[in-house]
Order: C-alpha cells, then structure tokens, then sequence
C-alpha cells in the first residue's frame, strides 16, 4: 500500500513532468511509440504498423462514452481496414477483468492492448477517456479526440478517408 508522501511524490512529478510529455502529442508531431499485450499475450507495436493510418483510443471499462465509441470504431474498422487503416484499443483499467467485462458486452471487432501502468496514457497526455488519436502513414498524430462526441463521427470518418486516399494499396 502506498502511504500519502509516495501518493504526493508521484502528483509532484506527475505535474512535472506532463507538460513535457504534452509537447509530444500535438497534431503535427511524432505518435508515441509502444508495444502492448493484446489478450492472447502477442505484442501489437505502433513502430510495425508504419505506412498505415492508425487510430489509437483510450478507454477504461467505467467510461460511459466509450460505450457509445465502441460501434463507432467497429464500423471504422469494417469499411476502412482493408484500406489501411488499423485501430488499436488501449484499455487502461488496473484489473483486467473489468475490461473484459466490458468487452463481453460490446465487443470490440478491432485490436485491443492492455496498459495497466499507465505507460502510454501518459505518454500520449490523454487527459480524458476516451482520448483518440489519429496518426499517419509516417508515424506522425495528425487529429486528437478528447471524449466522443457522436457529433464528431463524421468530421473523424472524413479525416480517416483523407489520409487513406494516400495509402498505396
């Protein structure tokens, strides 16, 4: 169990440090990098899937909105990924078993990772959940979504297509 000082210990460098880690994840900037587990144990790496548009999304089982986030990607998945576009789930919940209560009831028909150090939430500054971002063919972050607005689906499929038109087949 950690006691209040190590509790504001790690506040402290938390604030510290985050504005360093924002710098990395404006639109226009390089994505992260990180190798995750998926559920069968198989690493799923950001640098392996360079020439693809990527979607990464953020998401914890107690989000109300990535109830609503799930069909959206799934669909996303379904008519864009033999065109390149992948779409990573990165589930930040301390206890597996939440997650996968969550994904027996919406299931995920994309790929999901599991993060429960907090890793790459913080690295990529997400600061709500979900938070998505979508990155380029060359690695780099060109739109962020902080929440899911069901008004934004569309202005994200457009961007979505916009970078697929790129892709070499």
């Amino acid at each position: 169990m950690k006691t209040p000082f190590f509790r504001q210990l790690a506040l402290a460098a938390a604030l510290v440090l985050s504005p360093l880690v924002a710098i990395a994840v404006e639109v226009g900037a390089p994505a992260p990098h990180f190798s995750l587990p998926n559920a069968k144990g198989d690493v799923v790496s950001l640098d392996k899937l360079r020439g693809k548009v990527v979607y990464v999304d953020f998401w914890a089982s107690w989000c109300a909105p990535c109830r609503r986030s799930f069909p959206f990607m799934n669909e996303m998945q379904q008519k864009y990924g033999a065109k390149g576009l992948t779409i990573i789930g990165i589930n930040v919940d301390k206890r597996r078993p939440d997650a996968d209560k969550f994904l027996g009831l919406i299931p995920a028909q994309f790929a999901i990772v599991f993060d429960d150090t907090g890793a790459t939430p913080a690295a990529y500054a997400a600061k709500a959940m979900p938070s998505s971002y979508l990155i380029d063919t060359r690695g780099n972050v060109t739109y962020i979504e902080r929440g899911f607005l069901d008004e934004s689906k569309g202005h994200i499929e457009e961007r979505v297509k916009a970078l697929l038109a790129g892709v070499k087949s």
